[in-house]
């Protein structure tokens, strides 16, 4: 017997299988409990500003994007990885005074990504080199390769995040990163 996959569910067992695998890493991540604040030396990024650090093996993010209610996105990595995808990863911060939740806008307004609940499925990268624009992918079901379901985040807690993209061309060494509610930031690329 003769199992034949098209391309597009090839493509799309390859995103669960990865999904998957991030689901399993980014769950064993904790909020480290490092409350060490160092506002001076992030990079809160607006249009037009790099707010990006390629200092890997410190502890000092890429960029630090302000949103609504005290919520801050700091982004620790942008990893290009094996397949063809780049995943953005870091942590949810409120730095404000009570508990907040993330916007539901953040998810984006595309119906297959809003039916399944809140996520970072709105975030876009802009790779105005190739004068591209990369959305967050999805598995075979439409599910967005982020993080999902994001509980309310107390005052002064973070929760880990990631989000998953096609990968820019090999030449391309940052893009602006832009998620609704946030500030977008210029972000270097790894890998």
């Amino acid at each position: 017997m003769s199992i034949r996959f098209t391309a597009k569910a090839r493509r799309g067992m390859v995103a669960l299988t990865i999904a998957a695998g991030l689901a399993v890493g980014v769950a064993g991540c904790g909020s480290g409990g490092d409350d060490d604040k160092k506002p001076e030396a992030s990079a809160s990024a607006s249009k037009g500003s790099s707010g990006a650090s390629t200092q890997e093996g410190t502890d000092e993010p890429i960029a630090e994007l302000k949103g609504e209610d005290g919520l801050t996105l700091q982004i620790d990595s942008v990893q290009r990885d094996s397949g063809g995808f780049l995943t953005v990863s870091g942590e949810m911060k409120n730095d404000g005074d009570k508990a907040a939740r993330v916007s539901v806008r953040t998810a984006g307004d595309e119906t297959e990504i809003i039916r399944h609940g809140s996520s970072l499925g709105g975030a876009t990268l802009v790779d105005s080199k190739s004068k591209k624009r990369y959305y967050v992918l999805r598995d075979t079901d439409g599910r967005p390769l982020t993080t999902t379901g994001m509980p309310r985040i107390d005052a002064g807690a973070s929760i880990p995040v990631f989000m998953q993209f096609p990968a820019p061309p090999a030449g391309t060494t940052s893009v602006d990163f832009q998620l609704p509610t946030f500030a977008s930031a210029t972000i270097q690329i790894s890998g």
